[in-house]
């Protein structure tokens, strides 16, 4: 497990020794166990997560009910940009649903590694502008979907996370109750 990340920017760039070395120190892993609440609403964020096994889900709470945007898997980092570049209280929560091990990425840490490694900085630029990219489409392509497209995408390009978490969240996150998924899904079994 500890290699993972140091795997990870291997694949987009050669290390030498002393570099796989930093990257150790500087992103500590961990896991968590299901529940554990990475980040609460209210608290400032000082750290970002990249997942190396297991599923954090982000949510909100408005009016007594979860809202959940967006969950974290494998190889996916989970960051909350607003709370931890403004030094703002978060919207959001953080929480583990599943054994969860993560790269844990200090913000302080993180700038120094790039201080002493510039390299790195560049690569973490570059990889953070596809992944903004990448979320600027599946949110232009959510707004411009049916409640069923939604869930078809989602077996598609998610399907894993049809056993990592409850239904009822799978249905925030499609911004659906439910019952419109549980009748989603059996049209479309009955199809099959």
């Amino acid at each position: 497990m500890e290699n993972t990340l140091v795997e990870m920017m291997s694949n987009f760039m050669d290390l030498n020794d002393i570099e796989k070395e930093a990257i150790l120190e500087a992103f500590p892993i961990k896991t968590f166990e299901k529940g554990t609440d990475l980040l609460k609403e209210g608290q400032i964020a000082k750290d970002a997560f990249v997942v190396i096994k297991g599923c954090i889900r982000e949510y909100s709470i408005k009016d007594g009910e979860e809202i959940t945007s967006e969950f974290y898997t494998e190889m996916q980092s989970a960051v909350n940009f607003d709370s931890m570049a403004n030094k703002k209280p978060s919207k959001y929560y953080f929480t583990c649903t599943e054994e969860t091990t993560v790269a844990i990425m200090n913000a302080e840490k993180e700038n120094a590694l790039y201080k002493k490694y510039p390299r790195f900085g560049e690569v973490c630029r570059v990889e953070m502008e596809k992944v903004l990219g990448s979320h600027q489409e599946n949110l232009s392509k959510f707004k411009n979907s049916t409640p069923k497209e939604r869930y078809l995408n989602l077996l598609e390009n998610r399907p894993n996370l049809l056993q990592k978490v409850p239904q009822y969240q799978l249905a925030s996150y499609l911004g659906m109750k439910p019952e419109t998924l549980s009748r989603i899904r059996k049209k479309i079994a009955t199809k099959e």
